[in-house]
């Protein structure tokens, strides 16, 4: 079932774009957010951080509510969202907030994600996002899991060690079953759209 179509009226508006400029923003923030916490400054990073989740909040309901949906936004917010988790997590992992090989799989689900999907665009046709549940929780954990690193580094609150422990085994869980996930899924995918095509 193909999603309602917007009203002319949203698709002509000059602020249709809105929503990817905010989007494309964000993606600007990776680099900055990334040497802050490299550089030790969790405070202004934290900060960063939050704007960065702010404007995704915001594009996706200005998305929403103006019907300023669109097919090059629904392939360039979840890019966001991977540029941002990656930045953060492989910068943690330098300053040895976490193991290397969680920094690893995550790294890695992504650029397997990203592979498979390039293949399917390439050898079966156009590919739309689709996030699972799994997928979206997964999201969560990690942002959660990525703050809650930034909050114990500011000046403001040290959290306890066992529950950042806690966050580190629960995102290396999420993450590897989505991951899995995916690849089942769309390999499913894959081979049904083969089959049909050879009818």
């Amino acid at each position: 079932m193909s999603p309602p179509r917007p009203p002319p009226a949203a698709t002509q508006s000059p602020w249709r774009h809105l929503p990817n400029a905010l989007t494309v923003l964000r993606m600007l923030l990776v680099a900055p957010l990334t040497w802050l916490i490299l550089a030790g400054r969790y405070d202004a990073a934290l900060l960063i951080a939050a704007v960065a989740g702010l404007s995704d909040a915001l594009d996706g309901w200005l998305a929403k509510r103006f019907g300023w949906q669109s097919w090059l936004g629904g392939v360039l917010d979840p890019i966001a969202d991977k540029l941002m988790l990656i930045g953060c997590f492989v910068a943690l992992g330098l300053i040895g907030a976490h193991p290397a090989w969680l920094t690893a799989l995550v790294v890695g689900r992504d650029l397997v994600i990203v592979a498979g999907a390039a293949a399917y665009h390439v050898l079966i046709g156009r590919i739309t996002a689709q996030p699972t549940l799994l997928s979206k929780f997964t999201t969560c954990v990690q942002i959660g899991y990525v703050l809650a690193q930034l909050v114990h580094r500011t000046s403001w609150l040290e959290l306890p060690t066992d529950l950042l422990r806690a966050g580190i085994g629960l995102t290396a869980a999420v993450t590897a079953a989505s991951g899995v996930q995916y690849v089942v899924v769309w390999s499913g995918k894959a081979l049904r759209a083969r089959d049909e095509a050879g009818r």
